[in-house]
């Protein structure tokens, strides 16, 4: 079991921490909060998710929900995406962004559409780690006398089931057809009688939900689903499929020195459809005159793993740095994320990757590393 460094903040812990504990999961420190890396193993734990169905407990994660007339217009300036193009029931996943168009974190926007009152409401998730400062951002550049803004993240659970077979296991449990929803689709339902939100979204390259409850209907559901064969998993396996699908990790992949464009996710920056936005001189200039560095994708040539902060070199130079790196459980060989000058960047590319003070060879692939046959599109 983690335990906070003497003289740390004590380690928040999800309702669903118990749980973990009855089925004997192994704990680490994640985000300030005490959380499980394994129930059963890694490699059982990424299999099951990439070939029936798996829960995680993603409590931790930042939970916000806002409210306001001019809400889609009040965030537009804090993110690179076109929001407005957003229909009631769809969501965008987007960046918070600093003014020099670094990343102050990677979140998905909710558009629930307008209540009674004619107010355009949303749920917005955030990291663990940037909840706080992500909270204290908005409400610096939100009219709070105009916006409703609360935040949900100790008072309700957020569970991710996630898999081939996710949805037709979580079925039983929800009164709404959740065949009818679309990849980045959401809802508001009754799950065991009681009211949850439910988003057709994920972190692992398949298909599943998301849901959030209130923490008593939360626990009934993760046992009522591990009890249909939802195999628990824990941060380790959420952290392979992830890499896997090349999702990025905010803190390692991305931060706020990364802009979307050098991350690769260009395909959420609207500079021709939205206005003034934080951030988007700069993305301007990079758009016109091209990004110096670039995050790509890398397959080690043998079984020796690149892992985070170990050197990329080409021709015996240091040029950039690995963010992330694992044993592929899927794949079957050591696959990367690094950043890399724009002229190193380009499929076939051979690299070099120094590991305990010796080099051993990569080489630039596309990515997602991995794609799933069931995962269902837009």
């Amino acid at each position: 079991m983690a335990k906070p460094e003497e003289n740390a903040l004590p380690l928040y812990q999800t309702p669903l921490y118990f749980l973990a504990q009855e089925l004997k999961a192994r704990l680490t420190s994640f985000g300030g909060w005490e959380m499980p890396v394994q129930f059963s193993g890694i490699t059982t734990e990424h299999q099951a998710v990439r070939n029936a169905a798996g829960i995680f407990d993603i409590s931790h994660m930042g939970k916000f929900t806002l409210a306001g007339k001019n809400l889609i217009a009040q965030l537009q300036y804090l993110v690179p995406s076109d929001l407005s193009r957003l229909q009631p029931g769809q969501a965008q996943y987007t960046v918070l962004l600093n003014p020099n168009a670094g990343i102050i974190d990677d979140i998905i926007f909710y558009y629930q559409g307008e209540n009674s009152d004619g107010e355009q409401q949303g749920v917005m998730i955030v990291n663990a780690a940037t909840t706080s400062k992500d909270k204290t951002w908005l409400l610096q550049h939100l009219d709070t006398q105009k916006i409703n803004f609360q935040d949900l993240s100790k008072e309700k659970i957020l569970v991710a089931v996630q898999g081939p077979k996710a949805v037709e296991l979580l079925q039983p449990f929800v009164e709404a057809d959740l065949s009818s929803v679309k990849a980045f689709g959401h809802l508001e339902a009754s799950i065991l009688g009681k009211p949850a939100f439910l988003a057709r979204t994920g972190y692992t390259g398949e298909d599943g939900f998301e849901v959030m409850l209130d923490p008593e209907e939360g626990v009934k559901l993760w046992r009522s689903l591990v009890e249909a064969g939802v195999i628990p998993c824990g941060l380790g396996a959420r952290d392979t499929l992830r890499l896997e699908a090349a999702m990025a990790l905010y803190g390692q992949d991305i931060d706020d020195t990364t802009t979307p464009l050098e991350a690769g996710l260009g395909w959420l920056v609207h500079l021709d459809t939205k206005g003034d936005f934080i951030g988007r001189p700069i993305l301007e200039r990079q758009k016109a005159a091209g990004v110096q560095r670039r995050l790509v994708g890398l397959q080690m040539q043998g079984r020796n793993i690149a892992r985070h902060g170990y050197q990329v070199l080409s021709a015996g130079v240091i040029v950039g740095e690995v963010t992330s790196g694992t044993l592929s459980p899927t794949l079957g060989y050591p696959i990367a994320l690094a950043y890399v000058p724009t002229q190193l960047a380009n499929t076939g590319q051979q690299l070099d990757i120094e590991i305990r003070g010796k080099t051993y060879p990569a080489i630039v692939v596309k990515k997602p590393f991995y794609r799933s046959q069931t995962r269902i599109t837009k």
